[in-house]
């Protein structure tokens, strides 16, 4: 992501932005980049909205613009009403929607973002989502993400990477349709699960009182009453990564 951004210069290969070769040309990225790391700090003493006016002038935003940017970005991120709150009193989920808006204020056409959801709760986690989807409609929105349910919430196409080495980059429908007819769910002992973790990717397991509930991934029915499941992105990236393994 850092390369993405020109924070820091590719070690090999190329980066290209409308054909032009950003390692060359910086600029050309900068311009239309917003950009919101893992680790994002803000200025805690400030509230919410002198945050943004900031921001707005590091972005050389005139104040008649900078003003419209800002009502709109924080009906957009749901904080319009704790505007005038300092940045330190803000929840985790609160401070990553504020990250959203500081990184639309220029109104990117190339949204970068690392790790939007980690360490929110369940319902900041879809609020981030549905900010994230809503944002998505006429811009460029990359993000990086260990949360596949994310992903399958909100992005059309997945690129998989494992120790810097691309394993597939599809559509999202096309990942899961990939091992759909391919999921199944059963009840085994334990000792039977031993058994199916040395043949199959093993998606989920739950215990029960009388054995374990697993869900995976096999070609044909692994035992005789196991049923097939409705794929999953989850699934798909689990085939693909213990493929490639």
């Amino acid at each position: 992501m850092r390369m993405l951004t020109t924070v820091t210069p590719p070690t090999e290969g190329a980066i290209y932005w409308d054909g032009t070769r950003v390692s060359e040309s910086p600029g050309v990225v900068r311009s239309v980049l917003g950009y919101l790391p893992q680790d994002f700090d803000t200025y805690p003493t400030l509230t919410l909205e002198e945050y943004l006016e900031y921001v707005a002038a590091l972005r050389r935003l005139d104040s008649e613009t900078a003003s419209a940017r800002i009502e709109a970005l924080l009906d957009l991120v749901n904080l319009t009403d704790v505007r005038e709150r300092r940045l330190d009193t803000f929840s985790g989920g609160m401070q990553q929607r504020a990250g959203i808006a500081q990184a639309l204020l220029n109104d990117p056409e190339l949204l970068v973002i690392d790790e939007p959801t980690v360490g929110l709760d369940p319902e900041e986690r879809v609020r981030m989502r549905n900010a994230l989807a809503d944002t998505a409609d006429d811009r460029v929105v990359i993000f990086s993400t260990h949360v596949v349910a994310d992903i399958e919430a909100t992005a059309d196409t997945v690129t998989v990477l494992e120790d810097g080495q691309v394993l597939t980059h599809a559509p999202t429908e096309s990942l899961i349709k990939s091992v759909d007819g391919d999921v199944y769910e059963c009840r085994v002992s334990r000792s039977t699960l031993e058994q199916l973790r040395q043949e199959f990717p093993i998606c989920n397991t739950v215990q029960r009182a009388d054995g374990v509930d697993v869900r995976l991934v096999a070609e044909d029915p692994p035992i005789t009453d196991a049923e097939q499941a409705t794929a999953s992105l989850e699934d798909a990236y689990l085939q693909t990564v213990t493929h490639a393994n």
